[in-house]
């Protein structure tokens, strides 16, 4: 039997579907394929039938252009759960005295680039959008500016960019929020803005304000703005975010958002400051400095710029730890505690938003994944979110902001007297050996193979769950966590 969430992810999650177009009962398999490609399952059995597709000819797989193989689609929707309408859960939140429709925000960058694209993801259900940075600066790209970090077949695990603030004219910039705000009253509009000093701050605040945005968003963390006084070089000066944070607020009477880089050990301290010159709530994280990797044969960093490249912003799923770690760090922090936080970095599903939220997120902002599949993303984001809370019974999005925190606690505070050790199902086992090879020359010596099926050696075993990791088939798991057996101290 397909692995159902493998299966989907070799879908190419076309624009206009030929799966679709196929099917003479009127199902959507395409929107089937890519509810459980975002990890919502549950809201793709809506778009098939399971007992229809199981008797179907299969003229959606006959359609499929796949490079390699048609999606197997039939085989699919017969794994799915049973078929449930969307339940009515309302997802409204308050964020910074605004109502919102949902907690979703498309995130400063190219995706909230223009009045075209942001009143397109506005039609699609996005609850707002932090318009793409604006400044006195015209800045001139570099081509190419994107690549992306691969791994064993998955072509895009992390995305790295050297896209700067907006190169619209300020004028024409200022005149897109005026009309969004206009189009789309309903919809919060957060204008992004970076300046170089005081009297910039200052004056930017004035103009967006006029505009007709909703919040300020201060952009005190690009990472490849490099000149003076600009990006993440604010940052990581808790001075600086103070004194140009005191200059928009002085500008405005709108709340302001002080967005915080990950270039830094501790957050804390320019969020406190920040806050302290009075920011009404925080976003995190920007993206991550980096180098993706240097071509072997001309030895010039990747996205080759006429033989050279820069250290620039990292993003995409590999950065969703590193971005939950500094949300964990700024919802703990007693000076900081109540201060409305903006989340983002790798946030691709509504449970990658979940995890956000139970750390202390009430909105979350949203950039790679828009760029590799669009906008459409928000029906899963918004459905499968949906789905959760009326299984747990919960009300409102706001009963879950900092959920999880009270079981983040300090390493010394684990329990450290009990163990959870592997179970293996050997019908699953493909006597691959990869649980071996691990345990062997990474663990504990604690497995073995005997006639290609594992075995493993309890005495031996820490509980690290190393196997269960490696296993490709899904044949190993965790059993129930018992009392660790103390060995006893030889004597003298």
């Amino acid at each position: 039997m397909i692995k159902l969430y493998e299966e989907s992810a070799r879908c190419l999650l076309c624009e206009n579907p030929k799966c679709t177009q196929a099917c003479k009962q009127g199902f959507d398999p395409a929107r089937m394929v890519r509810s459980v490609r975002f990890e919502n399952e549950k809201g793709a059995a809506t778009f098939v039938d399971a007992n229809t597709c199981g008797v179907c000819s299969g003229e959606c797989e006959s359609a499929c252009i796949h490079y390699d193989k048609p999606i197997r689609i039939r085989e699919m929707s017969r794994m799915l759960p049973e078929k449930r309408e969307c339940p009515d859960v309302s997802l409204n939140i308050e964020f910074l005295g605004l109502k919102c429709e949902n907690p979703f925000f498309l995130s400063s960058s190219i995706v909230a680039g223009n009045y075209d694209m942001v009143a397109r993801a506005f039609e699609m259900g996005w609850a707002g959008a932090v318009y793409k940075t604006i400044g006195f600066i015209h800045p001139e790209e570099v081509s190419p500016r994107f690549d992306a970090l691969r791994k064993e077949g998955t072509p895009f695990i992390g995305f790295k960019n050297l896209e700067q603030i907006s190169d619209l004219d300020l004028k024409e910039n200022l005149e897109n929020l005026r009309r969004l705000k206009h189009d789309f009253p309903q919809k919060i509009l957060v204008a992004s803005i970076m300046g170089q000093n005081e009297e910039e701050w200052s004056e930017l605040s004035k103009l967006v304000t006029d505009a007709g945005a909703d919040i300020i968003e201060c952009n005190f963390s690009c990472p490849h703005m490099s000149g003076d006084g600009l990006g993440a070089d604010v940052g990581q000066k808790p001075e600086l975010v103070a004194r140009y944070t005191k200059a928009v607020k002085a500008a405005t009477h709108l709340p302001v958002l002080a967005k915080m880089t990950p270039n830094i050990g501790n957050m804390e301290f320019p969020a406190i400051a920040a806050v302290e010159a009075g920011a009404d709530g925080l976003a995190a994280i920007n993206t991550i400095k980096s180098i993706l990797a240097i071509d072997p044969e001309t030895l010039t960093p990747a996205m080759d710029v006429k033989g050279k490249n820069a250290v620039s912003g990292y993003s995409g799923k590999a950065v969703k730890p590193i971005a939950l770690r500094f949300i964990n760090d700024l919802a703990q922090c007693k000076k900081l505690r109540g201060i409305p936080i903006s989340g983002m970095g790798g946030i691709e599903t509504w449970i990658d938003a979940l995890d956000f939220i139970s750390l202390g997120c009430s909105n979350v902002q949203v950039t790679t994944v828009v760029m590799q599949y669009g906008y459409r993303i928000i029906d899963d984001l918004t459905d499968g979110l949906k789905r959760y809370m009326y299984q747990k019974g919960i009300k409102s999005v706001k009963d879950l902001v900092g959920a999880a925190l009270c079981r983040v606690v300090l390493p010394d505070s684990l329990n450290r007297d009990t163990i959870v050790y592997p179970k293996f199902d050997l019908t699953k086992c493909i006597g691959c050996g990869r649980c071996t090879i691990s345990c062997k020359d990474a663990g504990h010596s604690a497995i073995v193979l005997e006639n290609d099926k594992p075995k493993m050696q309890p005495e031996r075993c820490v509980g690290c769950q190393l196997c269960q990791l490696v296993c490709p088939a899904g044949a190993i798991s965790t059993s129930k966590r018992v009392a660790k057996i103390k060995k006893q101290q030889k004597a003298g």
